[in-house]
């Protein structure tokens, strides 16, 4: 029985759970994937951490590329994160003949052609599992079990933090600071938010999937993306009345235009499945023509989860390297799609209010939305406090360049306080 030796790169959340796996399961990979694959050496930047996890003297060093120096690993696991150190890890790796197994979003989502164009060169594995959706498995599903479909459209939940703070604004009446302290508290989100409050690491995912999916490579930073900042408890309430949900949704459709892909909260109907995934749990939707619809739902972030995709990932290369089959599945970018403007994007829309309290307001409103081509569907007034009033519009299906038009033009009437909120409706 061939033996796989494997280094692990960075012993943080992820990193402790690989070497909680492998101390639970180890013996179990030789019976299921008939390869002795042992987990031997670390590298790490804080010495602690390796005292915690009681790693066995002489297999621990702070420095990354001793680790990828060691002529007996066949694995690299990177669990740096990041896009600057990661990246010379896992080039490097590559080019010492190791395959990489990398949890690492930003860096597959922004540098994933000269990784996947490295590991060609280079003869070995890029294995990239868990870096979408934690512990659902959706890479390894749309290169092999959904290839003889045309994907449509791939979308989801896949920022728990975010999920989980909607989740309470909606059950329970949090404001957007109160959800966001009580996610914080809980460990579910960082000290420093931005990432996920912003939409950036779904940005990330959504490019990984979308590359996939459609066979054309998108990079993060073409991804048009919107946080949840601007979500109200009050916004929450009205889309509950109404029969919809918030949910901050990655989008991604292949168009007759080219790629449609974006990030930002949405509207969507209370009965879709997606709508009831609350908490941190993640969900994405996959859509095929031969398939039809699917979805893959479970905990997208954690430890475990997060760790139970690195080594499924290590488990195959491994079965790869016993085999003689390296670099089997690479690259699959082989279309050149245009990524579509969102301007050209079509769908109703939910818009709030903050105008004065006096007669000809609705109509004057009204008026520039009807002179920029967009057709309400429905107005509410609510919680009037003299002088102004809340007010909210839903749209007919409108394109974003004239929504957008339209706004520019409301936002200077004098009749207008503010326009606070601004939520795309998707019909799923």
């Amino acid at each position: 029985m061939r033996t796989v030796n494997v280094g692990l790169i960075g012993l943080g959340t992820v990193g402790s759970g690989v070497v909680k796996i492998f101390g639970w399961h180890a013996g179990d990979f030789r019976r299921r994937a008939g390869v002795d694959i042992r987990l031997v050496r670390f590298a790490d930047r804080n010495p602690d951490r390796a005292t915690d996890l009681g790693l066995p003297e002489g297999s621990f060093t702070g420095d990354a590329f001793e680790l990828i120096g060691d002529p007996d690993i066949d694995i690299v696991i990177e669990l740096i994160g990041g896009t600057s150190v990661a990246r010379d890890v896992v080039l490097a790796a590559l080019k010492a003949g190791k395959s990489v197994v990398t949890a690492n979003k930003a860096l597959m989502a922004s540098h994933g052609q000269e990784v996947m164009d490295a590991a060609a060169v280079y003869g070995v594995d890029i294995a990239f599992e868990a870096s979408v959706g934690g512990g659902i498995p959706i890479i390894s599903p749309l290169k092999h079990c959904l290839v003889s479909n045309e994907i449509t459209s791939v979308m989801g939940i896949v920022n728990g933090t975010t999920n989980y703070m909607l989740t309470r604004m909606a059950e329970d009446g949090l404001d957007y600071d109160s959800a966001l302290a009580e996610a914080q508290a809980k460990g579910f989100a960082e000290a420093d938010p931005t990432a996920d409050v912003d939409g950036l690491d779904a940005a990330a995912k959504i490019a990984i999937l979308a590359s996939i999916a459609f066979n054309s490579r998108v990079v993060m930073s073409e991804v048009p993306t919107e946080g949840i900042r601007s979500i109200s408890a009050a916004d929450v309430a009205y889309a509950g009345e109404m029969g919809y949900a918030i949910k901050l949704l990655a989008i991604a459709r292949r168009t007759e235009s080219g790629v449609d892909i974006r990030v930002h909260p949405t509207m969507i109907r209370s009965t879709h499945p997606m709508a009831s995934v609350n908490g941190v749990y993640n969900a994405i939707y996959v859509v095929g023509d031969a398939v039809g619809e699917t979805m893959f739902f479970g905990e997208g972030a954690g430890s475990l989860p997060a760790a139970s995709a690195v080594v499924g990932d290590v488990i195959e290369v491994a079965r790869h390297i016993s085999r003689g089959c390296l670099g089997l599945v690479g690259c699959t970018c082989n279309e050149e799609l245009p990524i579509r403007d969102i301007g050209e994007l079509e769908t109703p829309y939910y818009l709030r209010f903050r105008v004065v309290d006096q007669p000809g307001v609705f109509g004057r409103v009204a008026t520039v939305f009807g002179n920029h081509g967009v057709s309400l569907a429905s107005v509410i007034q609510k919680g009037a406090e003299e002088p102004t009033a809340e007010i909210v519009y839903v749209t007919h299906r409108a394109t974003e360049r004239a929504v957008r038009a339209a706004l520019a033009e409301i936002e200077d009437l004098d009749i207008v306080e503010s326009v606070d909120t601004v939520l795309r409706v998707e019909d799923l």
